[in-house]
């Protein structure tokens, strides 16, 4: 959270704290907030790392979190599942990529792009290939209070990113998940 002394104000109010309210939970004197905010004064770097740590806190608990945007109906396939089965299954639930499961645990993705690559390749006879064979890596998987900034990242690498509690698939979180929610 890179900000100046100036925005401490505006990010206080952004956060509905009085003065007061910031000065118990930074340990920063409310006077020396005061002080602050009208310029009078600049704080030592450990008074304002403080004070900015504590409105970084804020931040996190109003940032948008992975259970809340993704999708929890998973569809997933085994890696012994023909590419037939894969495609249908894309088709039918209007989906660009599936996760690729083996003994209860991701271990791959398969995507249009990987099927379109294939079918090209062995010239649209695609009756005899296993989901196994074609599969990319698995996508970065993340529990879901994970916060909207770092699916962000995580989805400039990666088509998608699931989300696992306790081992168990949870939901998955594409590009368009976070179209809305990237507010």
């Amino acid at each position: 959270m890179a900000h100046l002394l100036s925005d401490l104000k505006q990010l206080r109010k952004k956060y509905d704290l009085t003065q007061k309210e910031l000065s118990n939970q930074s340990g920063v004197s409310q006077s020396l907030i005061a002080k602050i905010e009208a310029g009078i004064v600049e704080p030592s770097y450990s008074k304002a790392l403080n004070l900015f740590q504590t409105l970084e806190g804020h931040q996190n608990k109003q940032e948008t979190k992975a259970q809340e945007i993704m999708t929890k109906k998973v569809i997933t396939i085994n890696k012994n599942d023909c590419l037939e089965l894969v495609i249908t299954l894309m088709k039918k639930h209007n989906i660009s990529q599936i996760p690729v499961i083996e003994n209860a645990q991701v271990c791959g993705l398969i995507t249009e792009n990987v099927i379109l690559e294939k079918t090209i390749a062995s010239s649209g006879k695609i009756n005899l290939i296993k989901a196994g064979q074609i599969m990319i890596d698995a996508p970065p998987i993340i529990p879901p209070l994970i916060g909207l900034r770092t699916i962000l990242e995580l989805l400039r690498d990666s088509s998608t990113v699931l989300v696992m509690e306790k081992g168990e698939l949870k939901g998955i979180i594409s590009k368009s998940n976070v179209l809305g929610a990237a507010k």
